[in-house]
């Protein structure tokens, strides 16, 4: 076998492995990378304004980015801890408020006996405590892990291109090269696009439901942008807390609540996003909800989170190897054989 072919054979095969023994390794680094190119996308911005260099622009952009969310909780510190704890002591209120609704109709009550709240301060409901405090610790190794990977692929990306282009044949490193390139153009790609659609969704949600006079539309404005983030499924998950409080607030209120996610979903979902991935990242709708689906299922939150950008870089890698490499190379020897004697020399 040519050794081209036992390259491309060793290379997906670990990558195969990784995702099939270590998917939260797999995971870990591809969040790296997206957080590489999203540090060395705000450097490109940062060097095309003050003409330093690369490493220095990047190291500033991180600099200006930590002053800049330092600066927001200091200055809002107090306003979005208060926020954050009055939250938080009104779900549960919120939660038997509901409760005690539900309890008036019959089929309520069976689904609310087969739940059994009871089981969360059983021995299982205690390992499933604990199992969450440990998952969030893991979170925070993870994070701090992630960011520096982040860094040190951003500052000096050409070692770590180099070092993966060497793994493959002489004869194929040139093309290596120039997709490990076409990756990271599609995941800056797609994490401006994102980022945009993020900011946009959290400013209209946090101004909509401060007109209609709805507690705490600040930080659910906050939620309702982050957990963008999570195409489709993400504005699900953010219009829940503020359904449970509107629940408390009367029907009026969680009419309005609704109509207010509503309008910023369509708006996000039939403008903002069309706009600003237009010639950017164009993938559709349900790819991105099957593909949810698939990691969510076999890698849980964070596979669900990053399911939209490994979907981005899959689809481009089929585009260039599969389709342009291989595909669209091939010789047309049946039309040729099916032509006159004659023609085929035409």
């Amino acid at each position: 076998m040519p050794r081209w072919k036992i390259s491309i054979a060793v290379a997906a095969v670990v990558v195969l492995l990784l995702f099939i023994l270590v998917p939260s390794v797999a995971l870990v680094l591809f969040s790296g990378l997206l957080m590489a190119a999203f540090l060395n996308g705000g450097g490109g911005l940062v060097e095309r304004a003050t003409k330093i260099p690369r490493g220095w622009s990047i190291g500033l952009f991180t600099l200006l980015l930590l002053l800049a969310i330092a600066g927001v909780f200091t200055l809002a510190a107090t306003s979005i801890a208060a926020q954050f704890n009055e939250l938080a002591s009104q779900i549960p209120g919120a939660i038997e408020n509901l409760r005690s609704r539900l309890e008036e109709y019959e089929w309520a009550n069976r689904a609310l006996d087969r739940a059994n709240p009871a089981g969360l301060i059983s021995g299982e409901g205690g390992r499933a405590a604990t199992s969450a405090v440990t998952s969030t610790f893991g979170a925070l190794g993870n994070f701090v892990i992630i960011a520096f990977i982040g860094i040190y692929v951003a500052v000096t990306p050409v070692i770590y291109r180099k070092g993966a282009v060497e793994l493959f044949a002489p004869s194929l490193r040139p093309r290596t090269d120039e997709i490990l390139r076409k990756c990271a153009r599609t995941l800056k790609s797609w994490l401006a696009a994102q980022l945009i659609s993020m900011t946009v969704v959290g400013v209209l949600t946090g101004i909509g439901l401060l007109l209609i006079g709805m507690p705490l539309a600040f930080i659910l404005g906050i939620i309702a942008g982050l957990l963008a983030f999570i195409p489709n499924i993400g504005p699900v998950l953010a219009v829940a807390p503020a359904l449970l409080l509107a629940f408390g607030e009367g029907p009026s209120m969680l009419i309005w609540v609704a109509a207010v996610y509503l309008s910023v979903q369509t708006l996000e979902s039939y403008v903002i996003t069309p706009l600003v991935q237009q010639e950017r990242v164009d993938l559709s709708p349900a790819l991105v909800i099957a593909a949810q689906l698939l990691f969510g299922v076999l890698f849980g939150l964070l596979g669900l989170a990053l399911a939209m950008p490994l979907v981005a870089v899959g689809r481009m890698l089929i585009k260039e190897l599969y389709v342009h490499d291989y595909l669209e190379r091939e010789p047309p020897r049946e039309m040729a054989l099916q032509l006159p004697e004659g023609e085929r020399h035409e």
